[in-house]
């Protein structure tokens, strides 16, 4: 029964977040573990944050988490997603919204203070631009980094390797070189192997 009340609470207040701000929204979601999911677009990001952090009805004041998700297959590859919080009514909202390689994103910065860290590690990692960011660098990788290591087509063994010389005594960054190719050996254990080839006695 308590359930059912918050499964209905959770859709009446869906239904009034896309009555209130339609124009802001493309779809709305409500998940099986009663989280709703708001699908916005770039454009309308500042707008709809806005108004989720200041209207006496909604009162997500916290910004717990900015992450991204890269889709290469799409068009719009990266899916930039929100977890906002409202103490007031014990409430979570996620808000997502879609870009490609070259769309910027509006900065939250100004909005919530702690974006900051969030679109520079987004930015770090899958190289989204967010515009309007007051200090937008690399947060996790070196200064001189190449590529955007979460991205989908990003090599696995990465471009540069670093290692430090001991006789220039500092850090030497040099293109990879791979002594031999990736391998794959599909048998059994060697040491399986010994007990075969063992003469028995």
């Amino acid at each position: 029964m308590n359930s059912n009340m918050k499964s209905t609470s959770t859709i009446q207040f869906a239904n009034y977040l896309g009555d209130v701000c339609p124009k802001y929204l493309t779809d709305i979601t409500i998940l099986q573990n009663n989280t709703i999911v708001l699908d916005t677009t770039p454009k309308n990001l500042i707008s709809l944050f806005r108004f989720l952090k200041d209207d006496t009805s909604t009162q997500f004041k916290i910004l717990c988490d900015l992450s991204a998700v890269d889709y290469p297959e799409r068009n719009q590859r990266f899916e930039i997603v929100y977890q906002l919080l409202s103490v007031r009514y014990n409430t979570r909202l996620r808000v997502k919204t879609y870009v490609d390689e070259i769309t910027p994103v509006p900065s939250l910065t100004s909005i919530y203070s702690c974006a900051n860290w969030y679109e520079r590690e987004v930015w770090d990692l899958y190289g989204v631009y967010f515009s309007d960011h007051p200090d937008l660098r690399r947060i996790l990788t070196d200064y001189g980094f190449e590529g955007h290591p979460l991205r989908k087509d990003f090599p696995l063994s990465g471009y540069v390797e670093v290692r430090y010389d001991d006789e220039e005594k500092r850090v030497l960054t040099e293109p990879l070189e791979l002594t031999q190719e990736f391998r794959y050996f599909d048998f059994i254990s060697p040491w399986e192997q010994i007990d075969i080839d063992q003469p028995k006695a």
